[in-house]
């Protein structure tokens, strides 16, 4: 597993209210055809605002906010097989997997681990989000 992270998910309770509080902030949304979830590039990372209860249902979670905890941080990888050997490799050190790797419906591939201090960290490939030679994420316009 490279030494980065790609994407920062907050689960929000109401999606449009939250996005617009970044927008308030200056910030740029990108893939603003995208229903249902919000992006924000931020440098070589990326933010996404989605529903707290969907963020939960994802990751094969509680929706109670202890179970959830309202956010996930995310790594993508480069591959669908990066996925698998990376939950493994979590799974050995420790890790809980609240969701085995699978497709998804957003068209790639996923799945979750708790590490061992019960943040929530989604493991992905996503073949509409381009990564550079430095693991950096770059969101299409």
């Amino acid at each position: 597993m490279e030494q980065r992270i790609s994407l920062v998910t907050l689960g929000v309770h109401e999606l449009a209210a939250s996005t617009a509080f970044f927008e308030g902030l200056g910030w740029r949304r990108s893939m603003r055809q995208t229903e249902g979830i919000a992006f924000f590039q931020c440098g070589c990372m990326a933010l996404a605002l989605w529903p707290w209860t969907r963020l939960a249902e994802d990751a094969g979670v509680s929706p109670e906010r202890s179970g959830a905890g309202g956010w996930a941080l995310a790594y993508n990888a480069r591959t669908r097989e990066e996925v698998d050997a990376v939950l493994a490799r979590a799974a050995v050190l420790g890790a809980a997997i609240t969701k085995p790797a699978a497709d998804v419906f957003w068209g790639g591939y996923s799945g979750y681990f708790r590490d061992l201090d019960g943040h929530l960290w989604e493991v992905a490939w996503n073949p509409g989000f381009a990564l550079d030679a430095s693991g950096a994420l770059t969101l299409p316009d």
